[in-house]
């Protein structure tokens, strides 16, 4: 596998990682209402992704480190910040959903290296799939927020 190929899944690797750390923090700093079952499955969604391109990183001959990058840092903070001052109910919902469409974009860019293996394109179009599925219940969500304030 080249190095443009492992750059990409190295990213993707370090965005779910990321993903995965601050919906933990939302989680926690929901203390069981608002949004719970949303953090909930965007952390089973995040970590299994990770998990999938850990073992791609590691059969490569990689090292998949999950301690994240900064930004699992800055994600924490902020929900950390706004559970304090506004609480995690549907007003987050647009914050998310824009982290989650920049971790499109790194799939759409690494699908693109990667075009010409089918098991790891497979696997990230599935991926891919999977954001694009929660963005579009995100956005529902956001909606129905909207229309009862």
């Amino acid at each position: 596998m080249d190095t443009d190929i492992i750059d990409h899944l190295k990213t993707l690797y370090t965005s779910e990682i990321d993903a995965r750390n601050g919906y933990e923090e939302a989680l926690e700093d929901a203390e069981g209402k608002g949004l719970t079952s949303l953090f909930r499955d965007m952390i089973a969604l995040h970590h299994g992704n990770a998990e999938e391109l850990a073992g791609m990183l590691i059969n490569a001959g990689e090292t998949a480190d999950d301690s994240g990058s900064f930004m699992s840092v800055v994600h924490r903070t902020i929900m950390s910040v706004r559970s304090l001052f506004d609480g995690l109910d549907g007003s987050v919902l647009p914050g998310l959903i824009d982290g989650e469409k920049r971790n499109l974009s790194k799939y759409d860019d690494a699908l693109k290296a990667i075009a010409g293996i089918p098991s790891i394109s497979s696997t990230l179009s599935a991926q891919r799939a999977k954001i694009s599925e929660k963005i579009a219940l995100m956005e529902q969500q956001k909606a129905a927020y909207e229309a009862a304030t």
